[in-house]
């Protein structure tokens, strides 16, 4: 079988333990093909013996690691002659080694006595020599009750909690580096994405949803389901956008009106956040001044950005780990709207005289309305 462990979920309280619990097992049973999945008191156990099922496990939000273990009974000289023949198949005289046992429930020996007991076995067994600071084979043995499991891999779980279990939000998604990154780590914390991508064609061309569109798509790969995703049609507003007297402002008439979108499609799906993958400083868009003019422009529902205080690199290194990055670096054309030289210090008053020239907020609805949904992954 397969076990699996998570964390910060056991210090929740009993009654919000076993709900989180409940919808990481059923998380688990999308991700791996609705197997037998059940939980006990701290560890959940899934009836596969498949390396395959225990790395797409991992990848489940919510879990901290999992191993293919062997589950016998905690009859100490079963664990001890189980645990032999477990590591005598795995390990050679070339081969050094370590035994790792830990221990839940009532018994008559200690997790020391297995470890040194099993370790002095497995070296008579196999002629292989102990090493416990760098052995090249792990042997563990888990405890629990009435039941010892045996394994010798960890695979590495994301952490977080379990999706679906804080809400909704709508994600603001490019295709560029930074959006997806965002989307993924709000969606660790336990939190299901409704994407929204504004697609500024004639601005651009079909490069550049077609990222977009595949970055969802890979994002949908770590949510195991579909993700409900507007495509709105942006182009022509911009295009009016950008022809305001005050022309230096563009990049930010153009944030607030995508605000103003995103609002809307929050409201219509019950979404409680906008997210977004701006960064601190990164573009002129983004400066504090700027970034607090255009949050001015949506009240119902709170902004989060966060990547807000990460540099590029390290942003980079959270894209290759969750493989949208090489999508992100695809080929495609950006707007190409934005003033030479846009404002990086921009105020209300300026910026709301600007957008007295154009009805904003119908346009926004327009947007809203003419949008196509679908199911993206």
């Amino acid at each position: 079988m397969i076990i699996v462990r998570y964390g910060e979920i056991g210090t929740k309280s009993k009654v919000s333990r076993t709900r989180i619990e409940g919808k990481l097992v059923k998380n688990i049973k999308i991700a791996i093909g609705k197997k037998n999945v059940r939980r006990t008191f701290g560890r959940i156990f899934v009836d596969s013996d498949s390396q395959e099922d225990a790395v797409k496990t991992s990848k489940v939000f919510g879990v901290v690691s999992t191993s293919v273990v062997k589950k016998i009974s905690s009859e100490f000289d079963t664990i001890i002659d189980e645990g032999t023949s477990y590591a005598s198949s795995r390990i050679n005289k070339d081969t050094t080694y370590a035994v790792r046992a830990r221990r839940t429930g009532n018994h008559k020996f200690h997790s020391n006595d297995i470890a040194v007991e099993l370790g002095a076995r497995i070296g008579e067994a196999t002629g292989a020599s102990v090493n416990l600071s760098a052995p090249d084979k792990t042997i563990y043995v888990e405890v629990r009750d009435n039941n010892a499991y045996l394994f010798d891999e960890i695979i590495d779980g994301v952490g977080g909690l379990p999706l679906g279990t804080q809400g909704k939000f709508v994600s603001l998604v490019s295709g560029g580096i930074d959006s997806p990154v965002a989307t993924w780590m709000m969606m660790k914390r336990g939190a299901d994405p409704i994407c929204l991508y504004l697609d500024t064609t004639p601005l651009v061309d079909e490069r550049t949803p077609n990222r977009a569109i595949s970055s969802i798509e890979k994002l949908a790969e770590w949510k195991n389901e579909s993700i409900k995703t507007y495509i709105a049609p942006f182009g022509d507003v911009l295009i009016k956008l950008l022809k305001v007297e005050d022309y230096k402002l563009g990049c930010i008439l153009c944030k607030r009106m995508i605000y103003r979108v995103a609002e809307l499609v929050a409201e219509a799906e019950g979404a409680k956040a906008v997210v977004t993958g701006e960064n601190l400083g990164q573009v002129a868009s983004q400066t504090l001044d700027n970034l607090y003019v255009i949050d001015e422009v949506i009240s119902k529902v709170p902004v989060f950005r966060p990547l807000i205080g990460m540099d590029k690199n390290e942003i980079i290194d959270v894209a290759k780990m969750i493989d949208t990055y090489e999508i992100s670096i695809l080929p495609a054309n950006c707007c190409l709207g934005p003033p030479p030289n846009p404002a990086i210090s921009s105020t209300l008053k300026r910026v709301k005289k600007a957008e007295s020239e154009l009805d904003l907020d119908r346009l926004a609805k327009e947007i809203f309305e003419k949008s196509k949904v679908e199911r993206l992954g």
